[in-house]
């Protein structure tokens, strides 16, 4: 099937031609005909499958052009990097169509967006923080909103946004499709729908926690730190293949100490985004990892699942996920769409566990590989791997009341002093041989 067979009009297709893309995925083949249908959708696909555009072409299809300056869609992502890439899909698009879009995240002036939002605004894309200040606020008028889009769903619980999310959908008029996409469906997930939602439709473009087929997979076991960044050097050394290589990093801490040892090699070429660092900063970082001129960027799990980079050459896993289904989007970053991909993992004693757990979830073995045979095995450990040395707490007996003898000891000798009363008068007397009289003013001859 090409989306010239999808009942899209001139406008979008135009500008998906313009974009080059000529075939949807099966993510967009599934769900275009149940949005188009009026129905509440719940999308179940892999990250990398095609999910923004499922979602935002059956609903610029049936956008028609209205004088009122209120939105008709909603779309709330958990992350601001998500919601500069959705705006940015929205306008790539929308290129042959009259449409305003606005974007708002928090963590910037609140007052622009305020403005944007006043001079008129169709589809408004947001963190749930954000819209909830603006909704509480009155700057948002819902009366013309006829679709609200969740995306990233788990990934916006798993954040926190729990509260948040279901105070703005209360403040939602009842009436309004509902679309949902996730890549996995937890409880939570299932009460938002079972609460805010009327009989969904559920499509699944593939299994949850599957492997997907155009990525290989390999696993190398090391022992420590230091030989990961042996190993990822050496890696990135020998092969040429490696043009934009995103790697995962567990914590910050460890994203941190990671682009610390090996920025020092490649300089510009790797960037790192997390958190703590501030937003222009990510911006810029993944401009550069976008556009070519950073070949490696490090990240966080909770950063990532907020971009969306193209042909992305691997993968690298240089810490392993404590929760399974984050390795499915992790490697999902790679061999996005028709492309091949390539996802690396690197397995210290301490992270087996957490490879059951995934290959159980996935019902896949990852591929062991050899480590290359001019790989420097390190035997200096970080202080998080150095063992813990645990104390012997010993408790001291408290001797029996009747082994105590008397608490006295002897006084010193500066302390043996006594108080004694003084006989001032005595002692004058005896010093001067007369008592001493106090001196008062004696009256002047002239005034007797």
């Amino acid at each position: 099937m090409t989306f010239n067979e999808l009942n899209l009009n001139k406008q979008l297709i135009n500008a998906l031609d313009d974009l080059g893309y000529t075939t949807p995925t099966t993510i967009q083949q599934k769900v275009f005909s149940v949005v188009m249908s009026g129905k509440d959708v719940c999308g179940i696909a892999q990250t990398g499958t095609g999910k923004t555009f499922a979602y935002l072409l059956p609903s610029l299809r049936q956008y028609q052009f209205s004088k009122e300056k209120m939105p008709q869609v909603l779309i709330i992502v958990p992350t601001r990097e998500l919601v500069v890439q959705v705006v940015e899909s929205i306008q790539k698009i929308t290129t042959y169509m009259s449409v305003i879009t606005v974007g708002v995240y928090g963590g910037v002036n609140i007052k622009p967006q305020i403005l944007d939002i006043q001079n008129g605004v169709d589809i408004l894309v947001g963190t749930p923080g954000r819209l909830i200040d603006l909704l509480s606020s009155g700057f948002i008028k819902t009366k013309s909103l006829k679709k609200l889009i969740i995306d990233e769903v788990d990934e916006m619980l798993n954040l926190g946004f729990r509260p948040q999310l279901k105070n703005i959908l209360d403040l939602l008029p009842a009436r309004r499709q509902n679309l949902l996409f996730s890549a996995t469906i937890t409880e939570e997930v299932e009460q938002i729908i079972e609460t805010y939602f009327n009989e969904p439709m559920r499509v699944e473009a593939a299994p949850a926690g599957s492997p997907l087929e155009n990525i290989s997979q390999t696993l190398y076991h090391v022992p420590n730190f230091n030989t990961k960044v042996n190993l990822l050097e050496l890696l990135l050394m020998d092969d040429d293949s490696m043009s934009k290589v995103l790697i995962f990093a567990a914590t910050k801490e460890l994203a941190d100490q990671l682009y610390n040892r090996i920025e020092r090699k490649y300089g510009e070429k790797v960037g790192i985004i997390h958190s703590n660092k501030a937003q222009n900063t990510r911006f810029n970082t993944v401009k550069a990892f976008q556009e070519g001129s950073c070949k490696m960027l490090i990240a966080t799990d909770i950063i990532a699942r907020g971009i969306d980079i193209a042909e992305v050459s691997h993968v690298i896993n240089f810490d392993i996920p404590e929760v399974p289904e984050n390795y499915i989007h992790r490697i999902g970053r790679t061999g996005r769409v028709d492309k091949k991909g390539i996802a690396i993992t690197f397995m210290t004693p301490k992270e087996i566990e957490q490879i059951d757990a995934i290959e159980e979830m996935m019902n896949y073995e990852i591929p062991v590989a050899e480590l290359p045979e001019n790989l420097t095995i390190s035997d200096v450990l970080t202080e998080a791997e150095m063992p813990q040395v645990k104390m012997k707490n010993v408790l001291v007996k408290a001797p029996k009341r009747e082994d105590v003898g008397p608490a006295f000891h002897e006084k010193l000798a500066k302390n043996k002093k006594v108080n004694v009363r003084r006989d001032i008068k005595a002692e004058k007397w005896a010093k001067y041989g007369r008592p001493i009289k106090k001196s008062g003013n004696k009256p002047k001859r002239g005034d007797r």
